[in-house]
Formats: C-alpha cells, structure tokens, sequence
C-alpha cells in the first residue's frame, strides 16, 4: 500500500470515506500551495507577516471538516493571528497543522483560500518557506497524502527584504556584485602561489624535474602507508613507462628533529625528497607536490609530468583544522562523508566533526541499544502515542524512507568511515549531544522502556532511560521542542553515557583510529528545564551544596568529565559547557564557570555575532583555561546563505557569510575586520575597547579554527557541497598559514590596500588553479559557482567576476547561457537583456543573472525575468 501511495498524486480535500479518499487522492496534482512573504517589520516589528495560498483545481471542492494539512515551518507562528477561517496548530518542534473552522468557505474548482499569519523574527529567503506539507483525513488517520505542488513566491518590494528597520544589508544585484568584486582583479598565472593553503616558505630554484613513471619511490620503512598513497596518486596522473627505470627518485625521508607535522619539499633536477618527522608531516608534503602538479582532466594519464624545481618548508600554525558536518537534522550518506574526507585531505584540514544526534535524528548504530536507530533514525507521519520513529522535521515528510530525515551508519559504515579518515591523517571527534538536543535519544529510550517493561523487566526497562515520566516541566527550545532535555539526575543518564562512550570508543579501536576525545554538547538547554520535574527537584534538595535548579548544569558537566578521563580521554562540548547559570534579582544570565578551566576541556565557540554583546567570548574562555576551538557564526558557520538574495539557500541568523568572512578572519585578533554588526551598520569608533583581548596564557589555549554546517536546510550531497565549498578554501587558509602581514599593519589605511592585494592573490589562486583542481580531482563536485557582477557602462555591458578565470558565458536572446554560448572576453554591445552564467572547467552551470541594456522592446518590466 505504501507503494502505491508513493506512486499517485494526493489531493487536499475533505472527504468522509476511505473510498472517496483514494479517489480525489489522484487529484492532488491539481492543488496548488504557494507561500509569499508580505512584510517584515510587521506590526511594529520582531515579526513578519506571510501567506499561503490554496487553489483548488480539481472537480471536487475542498470542505470545512475532516482534514489537517501538515507542515515544518521553522518560526513560532503567532497563532492568534492567522486568517482564512482555519486553525494553525503547534504540534511540537517545527510540526505544525492547519485545520478549518466551521466558518471556512468549502473552495471549489477553479478558487483558492488565502490564510496570512505572524511569525516571529523575519523571513528573506526560500529557505524560510513552510515545506514538507501532507494531508491527513480524520477518517484515515494512517494515510497521509503528500501535496507536492508547492511554490515560494520569489521577493521583489523592499519590505519583504529588510530586516527590520536597522537592516542596511542590500538585496544583491549585478551592480552590487560587480562593485564587490572590483578587488579581484586579475594577475598573471605566474605571479601565482603554486602550493595553497600557503606554506611558511617557498623558494623558486632554477630548473625542472620530469616526473614520470620510471622515477621511483624510495622511503623509509616508517611510511609505508603514505608511500602506496603516493604511488596511487602518481599511477592515476601517469600513463606507464615504457622504458627501464631512470635512476630517479622520490624519497621519503624520516627527521625526528623536525617539528610536529612540519616538512621539507625539494623538487631539483636529480629527484624529489619529502622529509618530515611525523606520518602526519610526509602526508602534507605529498599534498603539497600534488598542488604543483599541472592541470589535467579526471581520467587523462599523460606520460610525464614537470614541475619547476623548488624548496619548501612547511608546517600547520595549528594543530585543530576542523569542520564539523551535521547529519542528525538531515542524513547524508557514507559515500558523501567519504567524498568530503577526500576534499578535506586535499587542503591539509585534519579534524572532521560529526555531529551524530540531535532532537530530529540519531544516526549510529548502537547494538545493544537497537531504539536508537530503530526509533531514532526515522521520521515520519505519527500519532502522539506512538515510539516508533520521529516526527517529520524540516520538510521530510510522511513517509519514513523517501527523504534525507531517515538514515544511519552501521556500525560497519562507522568503521569504514573511522579508517577512511584515518588514512588521510583526519581524526573523527564524535558528537553526542546532551543534555539538551537529545529529544531523538529521549524518545529513542523511551521506546526502550517500554518494550522492556512490557517484557516485566523493570529494572532493564530503567537503566538507561533519560527522562523523568513524570516531568511537567515548561520550556520551548530554540527550535520549538517541548521535551528535548535528559533528565541529568537521574543515574541511568549517565550509564547511558558510559554505556554510548564505551560502544564508541570499542569501534574506534576496530578501527585501529585514534580517539582522544568525545563531545558531549552542552548548547542551547531551554530556560525552565527541570524546574517541573519531581525526580529533579528531589535530588537538588538532596543536595543543598547545588544551591538551585541551575547547579545540574556544572553537576552534569563534572560527571561528564569524569566518566571521560576514566577512560583517557578529555571531554569536548560547546561554549555553554564552559558557562553556568545564575539569578540576579530573578533574571537568569550565564556567566563563565572558573571550576572547569585548566582541566583540558575543549569548547566550540560559537557565538561571536557582532552587536550580540559576546564578541571577545572565545577570548574570555581561553584566558580562563579552557581549550578553545574558534568557529564563530560570523566566520565559519557554513550554513550561512552567501548572500542577501531570495534564490540564495541557507539561513542567516547570525550573518551573511561568503569566502570572505572565513578569509578575512585574523584568530588572535577576530575584530580586526568586523567593521559592521550582523545587518550591515557600521560599528561606532570605541566598539571593541571594553572587550578583553587574550592574554598570553589564552593564545596558547586556542587550539584551532573550525568550518560548521548545520543541515536543518541541507537535502543531500549536492546541497552540502554548495554550501561548504568555496568557503572551505578560505578555512584552510587560516587554519595552515601563518597570519598575512596586513593583520599586522597598524595603520588602516596601508592595511586596506596590503588586504585588497592579498584578496586578489587568493581570488586568482581560487578561480585558476583550486577550483580546476578540484574537477580535476573529484570529476563532479557542486561548489557554488558565484554569480558575476554586471553594469552597463558606455552602451555596453561590463562583467567581472569574483575568481578571476572562472568562465562565463551570455546570450542576447533571453535564453538561459549554455556552455555552448559566447564566451565573455570584452564588454557586450548588444541591447536589451543579456543573460550571463558562470561555468566550472567541465561545464556546469552556475546561477544566471540578467540585466537590460537600454532596453527597447516591447517587453513590460514585470516580464523581464
């Protein structure tokens, strides 16, 4: 029946028989939902106002009774608000459903019902939309219909793109981004860095090498492994040698002296040497003379290589160069963490963080705990009684298998994912959140109980649940959960975490990988958890040394610690792990706990958003002795849209954040470029002079830069390369090189133009070496190709781009550019719309954009695309 369900169209109607359901179900095609942002600001503002609107184009009208419509929405509607003779109900989380009054208006062929409502915060983009809308008939409570023809429609008036009133970020345009760029001027390939992320030293020698395949590899004993990989990657580039060995050779040579992960790369006529002390240092080397490499097509083998003689030494300014990925609120597959693990060895990033639970999902197999996956790892359509899987999150749907809600690794795939990483010298640091986020875990658990109980095992039933049956206690998170927060006095919460650290830590050793830590979370626990529980209540009074309710967070924290370091490893968690709450005159505020610094605990920190009053928090961490991970929103949150523009995916909380912000970010000194807040205002002189700077003790606890990207709008492989790639070159940069001299020119004005120059380096690096490379490499990987800038200037059209060398093409014909069309190498004269797109070196399309030139048809503006 499921199949069958998949296969036909469903319809929104309301319908009394199962019969007259799956009759009008093969109608669905002809409902039509389509959401539009009104305003922002609305009311006053700290909300906005939009609609949606149903039109019926099937036969039968739509009824006043008998039906929900389903759908996520990741705002708080204000409920009170809402239009069009319906109800708008808050199931929990991002679930919501409509539900008609009596007063609806049945709407027949051909009509439509137009319901507005409030929400908190503002909406800019498409990814703000509702999605993920099904139908369920009171009578056939077991079979929701999907309505699949559902449309954002795109923004066009200023007030559906401010903000707020304060809100000086533009809508991009052509003109805008041809302004943006007009500091990536285009310099010479010779002028080029020839190894990114830029190595410490790189001296040019006199002379080539011709590298073909009777140069042989000659290593030292100790590098094994990284002497296969090179071998490999040599095989790939070079066809086979027809003659007898040519007496060369590349020598992998071990230095002890050497420091940590640092190496020498030699390139002269007679052969190649890479010495280093370290696996982890050949390793780089390797990468480093692959990056010297000319371009060539994936799958072409030419006979010989040459490569300009050179010294090189290198080695990373840090030794945590991470990126965390999110698979808990959308899944991706094995094969595309494989993928990103390949592009992370490429630029030398060593750290990958997987975040592997959230309240929408638990993604790794726990054999004695089969809920976890059974339950956790599924969401689909549910009745409020049933622990079977979770409800749908961010637009996934009814059903339980057709969509990126559903998904886990097996403890096989876990394995093949901790050795894959391994031998590109990435460590893994699992992520398991706790205590807040952990509604998958909770509801996982809970299933647990109840199978067991059933079953007459009480005490089992018990052992590892996570929350207090009996809690009434009253909160929303973040993102509108009710019931995400473990019950942290209870004594089965923390046999579950032994219970998960010990299953993780017994795959890593299957693995044969290291582990040194696991994260346990710590952000975003809601005001008002445990203040109804009676089991927590009870053992705060037990305790007077917890003073409140609020000493459960350093309580749970301490323990977490401990259960850690009895297992040799040092907790991680993130910036709230490090902060504790306390009252003043009856308000809540989080100020940094002091008890927990110096104990080797590592903290992300997040929050760095410019205007939110906790700039120099990451400073205030490490100066206190935290070990400190920068991977500030304003920087590094790879979620981020790249741009103010509806068509541009991703959320924007925090700011707009293209390559630049990730570039531009100096880690011992993160204001030196934060010039504006988070909506484009410039920050007054004085800003910065109340905020604590690092002291020498916290230079040495910062321990690294870190890339993030939360999934809640990521659908699938493609999606997550757009949104971490390029940014992800701007990371690498930060994390390997030293800091460029601009950021340490004291006066501005001398700093802007070494900056300015400094960008064009990169900007060429990127368009004419990188980004090819990457195709060469990885054949299809869907980096964001960014829209060219475009003015008309002197009757013509001007284009620029912001990676000087990518490839652009237009039309004059208002058709869309192919990589067949004219090729961009001088201003256009035609008149009219010209069409223009950016193109990759195997021919994928990015983005296109228009813009008129004295335009004089007969084509009314409302018509021009």
């Amino acid at each position: 029946m499921r199949r069958l369900l998949l296969q036909l169209p469903m319809l929104l109607l309301g319908l009394i028989s199962t019969a007259q359901v799956n009759k009008e179900a093969g109608n669905a095609k002809n409902i039509a939902i389509n959401w539009q942002i009104i305003e922002n600001s609305h009311a006053g503002g700290g909300q906005f106002l939009s609609s949606l609107n149903i039109q019926n184009n099937a036969p039968v009208p739509l009824q006043n009774k008998n039906w929900k419509l389903y759908f996520n929405f990741a705002r708080r509607i204000a409920l009170e608000t809402v239009t069009g003779d319906v109800n708008i109900v808050h199931v929990n989380g991002d679930l919501f459903y409509i539900r008609p009054t009596e007063k609806f208006r049945p709407i027949s062929n051909g009509t439509s019902v137009t319901i507005e409502f409030a929400s908190k915060d503002w909406a800019v983009n498409f990814t703000d939309a509702p999605e993920g809308f099904y139908l369920i008939y009171d009578d056939a409570p077991n079979r929701p219909i999907p309505i699949n023809n559902v449309k954002a429609i795109p923004s066009t008036r200023p007030a559906q793109f401010a903000r707020n009133q304060q809100d000086r970020v533009p809508s991009i345009t052509p003109q805008i981004i041809y302004e943006q760029n007009k500091n990536s001027i285009d310099l010479p390939e010779k002028d080029l860095q020839k190894i990114f992320p830029t190595p410490v030293k790189y001296e040019s020698k006199a002379g080539e090498f011709i590298l073909d395949q009777g140069v042989k590899i000659a290593a030292n004993t100790a590098f094994g492994v990284e002497s296969k990989l090179l071998q490999d990657k040599l095989n790939h580039f070079l066809s086979p040698a027809k003659g007898a060995k040519n007496g060369k050779s590349i020598r992998l040579d071990l230095d002890k002296t050497m420091e940590k992960d640092a190496y020498q790369l030699e390139i002269n006529s007679k052969g190649i040497s890479i010495t280093a002390g370290t696996h982890a240092g050949i390793f780089y080397g390797i990468q480093s003379l692959l990056s010297t490499f000319p371009l060539q097509k994936k799958g072409l083998k030419v006979p010989s290589i040459k490569l300009q003689n050179a010294l090189v030494y290198d080695k990373p300014r840090f030794d945590f160069r991470g990126l965390m990925i999110d698979v808990a609120r959308n899944f991706q597959t094995k094969e595309e963490i494989l993928k990103v693990l390949d592009l992370m060895s490429m630029y030398k990033l060593n750290v990958l963080h997987f975040h592997l639970n959230d309240d929408e999902g638990w993604r790794l197999e726990i054999q004695d705990l089969p809920e976890l996956t059974t339950v956790g790892s599924k969401r689909g359509h549910f009745s409020d009684s049933s622990l079977t899987h979770l409800p749908p999150s961010f637009g996934s749907g009814p059903f339980l298998n057709d969509h990126h809600g559903t998904g886990h690794y097996s403890k096989a795939d876990f394995i093949e994912i901790l050795k894959y990483a391994n031998a590109r010298h990435i460590r893994v640091i699992p992520e398991i959140e706790a205590p807040g986020h952990a509604r998958a875990a909770i509801r996982s658990m809970h299933a647990r109980y109840n199978r067991l109980m059933k079953e007459g095992r009480k005490e089992e039933a018990e052992r590892y649940l996570l929350h207090d049956l009996n809690d009434r206690s009253s909160y929303r998170s973040v993102q509108n959960w009710n019931d995400n927060v473990m019950d942290v006095s209870r004594p089965s919460t923390y046999a579950f975490i032994e219970k998960i650290s010990d299953e993780i830590i017994a795959m890593y050793k299957a693995a044969g990988a290291p582990l040194q830590t696991i994260h346990y979370g710590g952000d975003e626990v809601p005001d008002g958890a445990w203040e109804g529980s009676p089991n927590s209540l009870k053992f705060v009074k037990e305790h007077p040394e917890l003073k409140d309710i609020n000493g459960l967070w350093a309580y749970f924290y301490t323990n977490i610690d401990r259960i850690l370091k009895s297992r040799n490893l040092y907790l991680s968690g993130w910036e709230e792990v490090g902060m504790q709450p306390v009252l003043a005159d009856g308000k809540k505020s989080y100020v940094i706990n002091p008890a927990l610094g110096d104990k080797n605990i590592h903290l992300n920190v997040w929050n760095n958003i410019i205007g939110w009053g906790a700039e120099d928090l990451a400073y205030k961490l490490a100066n206190t002795g935290y070990k400190v991970i920068l991977g500030g929103v304003s920087n590094f949150y790879f979620d981020m849209a790249y741009q103010k523009s509806f068509d541009e995916p991703g959320y924007y909380w925090g700011e707009y954040a293209d390559i630049d912000k990730a570039f531009n970010f100096i880690p011992f000194n993160s204001f030196l470029n934060s010039n504006t807040d988070k909506f484009g205002n410039t920050l007054k002189p004085g800003f910065y002079d109340s905020k604590e700077r690092l002291t020498e003790k916290g230079k040495a606890n910062i321990v690294g830069l870190q890339g993030l990207l939360w999934s809640e709008t990521i659908k699938g492989g493609k999606n997550l390369e757009y949104m971490i790639m390029p940014k992800l070159l701007g990371l690498a940069e930060r994390a390997w090189a030293a800091d460029p001299e601009w950021a340490n020119e004291p006066d501005s004005l001398k700093r802007k133009v070494m900056y300015n120059q400094a960008w064009a380096r990169f900007a060429n690096t990127l368009g004419k070496k990188e980004l090819p490379r990457i195709d060469a490499a990885f054949g299809e990987l869907n980096y964001r190709l960014p829209p060219s800038g475009a003015i008309v200037k002197d009757g013509q059209v001007h284009l620029n781009n912001q990676f000087p060398g990518i490839t652009v093409r237009y039309t004059t014909d208002q058709s869309e550019p192919t990589a067949k069309s004219p090729l961009y190498t001088k201003p256009i004269p035609n008149k009219g719309l010209i069409r223009f797109r950016t193109f990759d070196s195997q021919g994928r399309g990015g983005k296109s954009s228009s813009i008129v030139n004295e335009v004089a048809w007969n084509v009314t503006p409302k018509e021009l695309p």
